[in-house]
């Protein structure tokens, strides 16, 4: 038993993970801009073939409304744009800088999310913490023979944070000295290590990879 916290330093971009993802051979899946504030004129933003949930919801209308703006943590509209903008392969593209984020922009974040997710913005999440009505799955134990192991990942933004594209180096080492903080109070079979990327040896490197809980290859694919 144990745990690992190598998320903090993997930043996974979920939507450009695909191969091409629609666009055509025509166009690089990578555009030339280097930084959101190259981002000046719309019409050159998305070549044809380009599929992502943000050039189908990204209007000209919306853009001029929004391109100056930054949401209540300073991260800029074009900051949550400028991934999808940069990678033409992305299968959403938009990325909340904060959570205000998603009332700031709200114009592109509720149509980009119905478009998703299918919920509308009139639609409401329910929130039941109770394990008591959970049912469990049936499972026999031919299958469960065929287990060798199971892992289950959590995923959680602190509040008081940025979220990805918004959050400082600082802010990451903070957030990690709270979790590290958080999960050293835990005992019995919740209790584990933690494995810091930056600094850590050859020999538990290896030990990880091989237990499956580290990547052979670790990059950020984020922008």
């Amino acid at each position: 038993p144990g745990y690992n916290c190598l998320f903090f330093f993997l930043t996974i971009d979920m939507g450009n993970c695909g191969s091409n993802d629609g666009v055509s051979d025509a166009h690089k899946k990578v555009s030339s801009y280097k930084s959101a504030e190259e981002l000046t004129d719309f019409d050159k933003f998305f070549p044809a073939g380009t599929t992502s949930s943000l050039s189908k919801n990204l209007t000209k209308e919306i853009w001029e409304e929004y391109k100056d703006q930054k949401d209540d943590e300073g991260v800029s509209f074009k900051i949550c744009c400028f991934s999808g903008i940069k990678n033409l392969d992305s299968g959403i593209g938009l990325y909340a800088g904060s959570h205000s984020s998603y009332t700031k922009f709200n114009k592109l974040f509720d149509k980009v999310i119905q478009d998703y997710h299918k919920h509308s913005p009139s639609d409401k999440h329910v929130s039941d913490m109770n394990a008591d009505g959970l049912e469990n799955a049936d499972f026999s134990e031919e299958d469960s023979a065929m287990v060798n192991s199971t892992r289950i990942r959590v995923g959680r933004n602190l509040a008081g944070y940025p979220l990805g594209p918004g959050v400082t180096k600082e802010q990451r080492l903070e957030i990690m000295d709270k979790v590290v903080q958080a999960c050293n109070t835990f005992e019995g079979d919740l209790k584990g290590k933690f494995y810091p990327l930056e600094g850590m040896s050859k020999e538990d490197q290896k030990q990880l990879i091989d237990d499956h809980f580290l990547f052979k290859q670790v990059q950020s694919i984020y922008f």
